[in-house]
């Protein structure tokens, strides 16, 4: 079955959650895949797919009733006739069994067999699909909570820095050697700083909750994430990736499936006119004992009357519609018109989907590149305020000139961080458009 398959795809890795303290991606996808409520349900309604499929709901078998029944009748009966009961009681016990076998439906049990196997394994195809989208949303709420988390430490070594600059100035100012301006700066600097932080150590508390959530665990569970996003190039080129795409995508098996299930209920819909054929049986058995009021011996019938009825029945039904209001012609041809979409929706799918995967690919290398340019930008960033701090600690740069070159830093750990994020995201849409999601 594909769940099992996909589940062995995923979790390749041993797992030792309880002995960490620390929530990797491994950990994340295995608690995903078991707690999660969408993969619940989605593995349910694939569940239930399955269960329905078989010669039982597509009406190879016979229906088999069994019926009883008790009655007590009290009954006064006045005639002139010599003939009659009188005042009597009469009790009877009853049973019966009825067989009704469908012997042909003008091919429909056939058509319902495939339809429903065909809905088995749609069934299966939509779970895949649910998985999939489940498992992505996993992993983007975990590598955004580590972006997240990531940015704050930038945040913070920002407000470390702008808060050691005041710390000195307020020194200076108070040895004289610092004017107002620098001060003022300085806390200027250091109050942004502390805003940004602040509004960042909230970005990270929704992150971690929204990732506890989609792992169906309370959404204040403490949770720590390893803070660090692995990105590295696509094994494959463009073609490949087109290639494992139209055979391995779940969106587009889910739309061929559809088409399937589609084509059966054209082939059910024929089977309206053809005639039925039916195998009737049944078998009744009924005991009765009717006991009469005495009342001299006028009467023909004993006092007690016991009867014993037992019938047995066997027949052939043929039925064959003549008119219906063309019910039939119509239902014919709305099926015709639903397989025909479906399969026009396929084709759009399959074209969709080879169109989302060179976007993705383009997308994919584009911020390869930029990766490469903002680490660059981070490196340069980095030298440069060092470079300033020294300049600033002997009076050779300005305050202004100081933050700058602290701004631009923060910038540029902020772009490669979100860069790094996306590059990592991008790939991971890629992996599941060719259907081969894996876990790093």
């Amino acid at each position: 079955m594909y769940m099992k398959r996909l589940t062995l795809v995923l979790l390749i890795f041993p797992f030792t959650l309880l002995a960490q303290d620390r929530l990797t991606v491994e950990d994340a996808i295995e608690i995903g895949l078991k707690y999660n409520y969408d993969i619940r349900i989605a593995r349910n309604e694939a569940e239930i797919a399955q269960k329905n499929a078989g010669y039982g709901t597509a009406g190879f078998l016979p229906t088999l009733d069994a019926s009883g029944g008790y009655q007590l009748v009290n009954s006064d009966q006045e005639t002139n006739s010599p003939i009659g009961f009188g005042e009597s009681d009469t009790k009877s016990l009853s049973g019966s069994i009825a067989l009704n076998w469908t012997l042909f439906d003008g091919f429909k049990m056939y058509a319902e067999r495939d339809r429903f196997n065909a809905l088995a394994r749609l069934g299966e195809y939509q779970a895949r699909y649910s998985i999939e989208n489940t498992v992505v949303a996993i992993l983007r709420a975990y590598y955004n909570l580590v972006q997240q988390e990531q940015l704050l430490d930038v945040s913070t070594n920002a407000r470390d820095i702008s808060k050691t600059r005041y710390l000195k100035e307020k020194v200076r100012q108070e040895l004289g050697g610092a004017s107002s301006t620098d001060l003022l700066n300085s806390q200027v600097s250091l109050n942004n700083d502390e805003a940004t932080l602040i509004n960042q150590e909230l970005l990270v508390s929704n992150a971690r909750k929204d990732l506890n959530i989609l792992l169906g665990r309370d959404a204040s569970a403490p949770t720590e994430v390893d803070r660090r996003i692995v990105y590295r190039d696509l094994e494959y080129n463009m073609d490949d990736l087109c290639h494992m795409a139209k055979r391995n995508n779940s969106y587009l098996m889910l739309m061929e499936k559809s088409r399937v299930v589609a084509e059966k209920d054209v082939a059910a819909a024929k089977s309206s006119f053809l005639p039925r054929l039916s195998l009737n049986a049944s078998y009744g058995y009924t005991d009765s004992e009717t006991e009469r009021a005495q009342s001299g011996g006028d009467s023909f019938f004993p006092p007690t009357v016991d009867s014993q009825n037992k019938d047995a029945v066997v027949g052939l039904t043929l039925s064959f519609n003549l008119f219906n209001g063309f019910r039939d012609k119509i239902n014919m041809q709305t099926a015709r018109l639903a397989a025909e979409n479906q399969r026009l929706a396929y084709e759009y799918a399959e074209r969709e989907l080879e169109g989302l995967v060179r976007e993705q690919y383009d997308t994919f290398r584009n911020q390869l590149r930029l990766i490469e340019l903002e680490d660059q930008n981070v490196v340069a960033a980095r030298q440069n305020l060092e470079l300033q701090q020294d300049r600033y600690a002997i009076g050779a740069s300005s305050s202004l000139e100081f933050r700058d070159a602290q701004v631009n830093l923060i910038r540029a750990q902020t772009a490669l961080i979100r860069a790094q994020y996306q590059s990592r995201i991008t790939r991971l849409e890629i992996e599941q458009l060719i259907g081969n999601l894996q876990i790093d």
